[in-house]
This record gives C-alpha cells, structure tokens and sequence, in this order.
C-alpha cells in the first residue's frame, strides 16, 4: 500500500507541476517605470502602516520585454516574501543594468534563512527551516522562477549577511 500511496502522491506533484509550467504570460513592451510605479503604489503606504523603511532606488526608464502582469506579480511575491521573512526593519529595491538586462533587486533586513537553504528556495513545495508557522504552500518563488522564464528572464536570490536579496532579471527590448 505504501509504494501506491507514494506513486499516487508523485502523480499528484507532477501533475501540479505541469498545471504551474502551463502559466500564460502575453510577451510586450513596457517601460520600466510602469512597473516600478505600480509596485510604489501598492506598497508605499502599506509599508509606512506597518512602520517599515521603504526605499526605492532610482533608476533609468527603459523599456523592458515581458508580461506587465505576470511582471507585477513577480516583484510582488519576492516583496511579500520580504515582509513576511524580513524583520520588519527596511524593504529596499535597488536596480543594475546587465549585459542587455535590468536586474531588480528586492533586498529585507532581517534574513533568518541558512545559506544552506539557499539553493532551495525556488524549488515547488518547498519551506525554509526559518518559516516557522507563518502560513505557505512553497510555491511562490517556484511560479516566479516559471513566469521569468517564460518571459525570457531569470530570478535568483542570494544571502549577504542579515540582507535577503532576490533578484529578477529583465530582457531590455
């Protein structure tokens, strides 16, 4: 019974997989500042209520290739995640060009990750030892890798001390 128990519950994880890797994305145009905006918009007071330093770098518009909203929703779920993994301290959105990308980069204070969870995060189902019982499913950060891939970019994170720093990368067009 258990190995049909097993094969059942890997059926039921790929079969979420592949619902996930089917995520639609509509390719465009857009300026950089739209999506900067839209992420001000809905932070900056949201932040300020709960007494945290929000700061966002400036930048130089230009316009970037993806999905406008599947872009949102990416720079959306990395910022959640710093709210809810961070310390509550300072959000901070800082911007880099790089070979014909922009890299946004969502960094919280406050990392209580392992650097030996690290490579982890943008794996489905996962949790780190560090959510304790705050509520999840671990796949956030697995769709956000999905759409940037779809979208012809990529999203990594890296750990720099007590700074969480999640980084999505954008195709200049």
């Amino acid at each position: 019974k258990a190995d049909e128990i097993e094969s059942y519950v890997t059926q039921i994880i790929s079969a979420s997989r592949e619902d996930f890797l089917s995520l639609e994305v509509n390719i465009s145009e857009f300026y950089l500042s739209e999506l900067v905006n839209r992420i001000s918009l809905y932070y900056t007071e949201k932040l300020s209520l709960n007494k945290t330093e929000f700061i966002i770098d400036k930048f130089s518009d230009c316009l970037i290739s993806g999905d406008p909203d599947r872009s949102t929703e990416v720079i959306q779920n990395i910022t959640e995640n710093a709210v809810k993994y961070g310390d509550g301290r300072k959000i901070h959105i800082s911007f880099a060009e790089e070979d014909g990308c922009v890299l946004m980069t969502v960094s919280n204070s406050g990392c209580t990750l392992p650097d030996s969870e690290l490579p982890h995060i943008f794996d489905s189902f996962w949790r780190g030892s560090n959510s304790g019982n705050r509520s999840g499913s671990g796949l956030g950060l697995y769709i956000c890798r999905q759409l940037m891939h779809k979208m012809n970019g990529d999203i990594f994170a890296r750990i720099n001390g007590d700074l969480m720093n999640c980084t999505a990368v954008f195709p200049k067009s």
